[in-house]
């Protein structure tokens, strides 16, 4: 009975972790793994109540329109960067993202996406302004 319950949940969890829309991005030498925030609902909850995320993981957000984008960190105990990206995956801003913050960061340049990662990994990997990130579905 513990067996098949135990057996269960997993399959469970299994599950629910092949829902999440994966992908793997290439930005210059570095590799990572990025949750895919499409739609207005996913892009609203974003990386909120998480209080950890893997050193090489983090979430890319795909906006409705090329345009000028903010973000924000209510609810959100992490410390996080973000790079915001032009239509063609290429990095026009890197911004610093304080946790619990409602103050609204908004991109300096018009974006299509933008990428959510720990604090200091896009300088840690010696990401620059204009670099392109690989993996972008439809890119």
């Amino acid at each position: 009975m513990r067996t098949a319950l135990l057996s269960s949940l997993v399959a469970l969890v299994g599950l629910a972790n092949a829902s999440e829309p994966r992908l793997t991005l290439q930005v210059g030498e570095a590799t990572l793994q990025a949750e895919y925030a499409r739609t207005p609902a996913e892009r609203e909850r974003g990386l909120m109540e998480r209080t950890e995320l893997a050193e090489d993981h983090g979430m890319l957000f795909r906006f409705d329109a090329f345009r000028q984008h903010c973000l924000w960190m209510k609810n959100t105990p992490l410390p996080l960067s973000a790079a915001f990206m032009d239509e063609q995956g290429r990095i026009v801003d890197l911004i610093d993202l304080e946790p619990h913050s409602t103050a609204i960061r908004c991109s300096k340049a018009p974006a299509r996406y933008a990428l959510e990662m720990n604090r200091g990994w896009f300088a840690l990997n010696g990401v620059e302004l204009g670099e392109q990130v690989q993996g972008i579905p439809g890119l």
